[in-house]
């Protein structure tokens, strides 16, 4: 049985944008209030980027961007988390998550799983060069290896997710 994958690049003068950006950012809104019933949930699963890997990975680079900046934002205005102090580094290794997917997704065209993976590292190692100037690199460092699960999360999660909506 031959899957077809249709992955998309929608633009910002498109409706459709808006719609799935919308709807990747209520997914965002929702699984960090899942995650943050585990102690140090949020800095452990890192639930705030999930939707937008698919979104970006998907659907492209604009959709990918408008989930980067309105979920931190929308999350700290309802939820207060993430802290307003932590909110543009948030949304910087946002920004770098959902560019990396939608270039991964441009390059390799279809859903696989080494595409995904390489966007996640890529997204992971350039923000630990961000943060570590923002931050230092001990708390660069400390923070990334505490979110190693939510690392796997992205990778095992957004290819199984993304592969479950690929048409059979």
């Amino acid at each position: 049985m031959k899957t077809t994958v249709k992955l998309y690049s929608l633009s910002y003068s498109d409706a459709k944008t808006y719609l799935f950006a919308l709807l990747f950012v209520a997914g965002n809104l929702l699984l960090p209030l899942a995650c943050h019933l585990v102690p140090d949930g949020g800095r452990m699963l890192l639930p705030l980027y999930f939707f937008t890997l698919i979104a970006a990975y998907k659907y492209g680079l604009q959709v990918g961007l408008l989930a980067a900046v309105l979920s931190p934002v929308a999350n700290a205005l309802l939820f207060g988390m993430p802290a307003a102090a932590a909110l543009p580094l948030i949304v910087i290794k946002s920004c770098l998550l959902a560019a990396c997917a939608a270039y991964a997704a441009r390059r390799s065209g279809r859903i696989t799983f080494v595409p995904i993976l390489l966007a996640v590292v890529a997204c992971h190692g350039i923000g630990l060069a961000v943060e570590s100037a923002w931050n230092g690199f001990t708390v660069a460092a400390s923070a990334l290896k505490m979110a190693v699960p939510g690392i796997l999360l992205q990778v095992l999660g957004g290819y199984a997710l993304l592969k479950a909506t690929a048409r059979q």
